[in-house]
């Protein structure tokens, strides 16, 4: 062990009824395990964030791993101050899900004085050279397919519309949210342009670059549910309807839902196109009843597969297998990835996708 790690490793013993007080879960397996692994998870309000942080820390600690658990209910400083814990505590590895990937910096070098590789995990760390690597799904491509979709299903390639058009894009701080907005947007913007696709409420961004100005922070539903509350009540008074929302995720798309049930839509009848990500339970459940037309299924068994791959190579010295060394420029470096592919999921696949793989219970479905 280094000086370091003596060093931290004594700093946690002082802090030990601290860490003890701010734990969201426990430690993993003790003195004798392989090492020592931090894991920073934003919040347990999302089921998405719930699955990734217990399964990786199931796989770690089934492999011999330490694992610490901890999740920040979506407050950048109690993320900061839960890795500063876990820093004290002499881990080896930091594997980050960022509330803001913009405030991370200090922190992650103090990190990087204490030689702990720091894993980005699904959202990237920007602003900063002491990210080590990053696990994602291929984002740019989640929001392809979500324009895809739309386009495919509404004809707009064979010069099908007008078509209503409502859009809305992620949290402004999360980088990823920019990721899945220009995917869908560098399909949509052209029939926005033309005029097949029209947007009542005129929250169209000019371009992707202004794609924060539709963003719903924290994706919280109840916020997406008032945002179009706001816009039916405004720009859809005299009977207009609406053909098609985009929501980049499932959270989003259930206040969505909430909002379009509550107007009056009827699925079936004229309930509009709505995208999702995510295959949450609750909108697999819309999708079942026809009040969510699709979902971007990202396996999170397969990111999680990945970054345990990660661990298990640092811990030995090896190099983790990368297969993008391009696309992540986060300010200070481009940061080594492996990008997952994501896929579509609509009401027909929900058996053979998401069920039979196990990803979800019939029964937690009504299946």
């Amino acid at each position: 062990m280094s000086m370091k790690k003596i060093i931290a490793v004594a700093a946690a013993t002082v802090m030990t009824l601290g860490l003890a007080a701010c734990s969201s879960g426990e430690a993993g397996s003790g003195g004798d395990s392989l090492g020592s692994v931090g894991i920073s998870m934003p919040t347990r309000s999302l089921e998405r964030w719930i699955n990734d942080g217990e399964g990786l820390k199931a796989q770690l600690e089934d492999a011999g791993y330490s694992a610490d658990l901890q999740y920040a209910d979506d407050k950048a400083d109690t993320q900061i101050s839960q890795i500063q814990n876990q820093i004290a505590s002499g881990v080896d590895v930091i594997v980050i899900a960022a509330i803001d990937g913009e405030l991370l910096a200090p922190v992650l070098a103090d990190a990087a004085a204490q030689d702990i590789t720091v894993i980005a995990y699904d959202r990237l760390i920007n602003g900063t050279p002491d990210v080590d690597y990053y696990a994602t799904f291929d984002n740019y491509k989640v929001g392809q397919l979500q324009g895809e979709f739309i386009e495919a299903q509404l004809g707009l390639a064979d010069g099908a519309g007008p078509f209503n058009l409502e859009p809305f894009a992620g949290s402004p701080d999360d980088n990823n949210a920019k990721f899945f907005f220009s995917g869908a947007w560098d399909i949509l913007l052209p029939y926005v342009e033309n005029g097949q696709l029209v947007v009542p409420s005129g929250k169209a961004p000019a371009s992707n670059d202004d794609w924060a100005s539709i963003g719903i922070l924290g994706w919280k539903s109840d916020s997406a549910q008032s945002e179009l509350d706001n816009r039916l009540g405004s720009f859809y008074t005299g009977g207009e309807k609406i053909d098609v929302v985009l929501s980049p995720n499932d959270s989003l798309a259930q206040g969505i839902a909430a909002s379009l049930r509550s107007a009056g839509y009827t699925a079936g009848t004229d309930w509009p196109l709505l995208t999702g990500q995510d295959a949450d339970k609750a909108s697999v459940v819309n999708i079942l009843a026809g009040q969510q037309s699709m979902t971007v299924w990202k396996d999170t068994r397969e990111l999680g597969n990945v970054v345990f791959g990660f661990v298990e190579a640092v811990m030995n010295g090896d190099e983790p297998e990368i297969n993008d060394t391009e696309t992540y420029d986060n300010g200070e470096k481009v940061v080594p990835a492996f990008l997952i592919a994501p896929e579509v999921v609509v009401k027909d696949d929900v058996q053979t996708k998401l069920v039979d793989s196990g990803f979800i219970e019939a029964s937690d479905v009504g299946l």
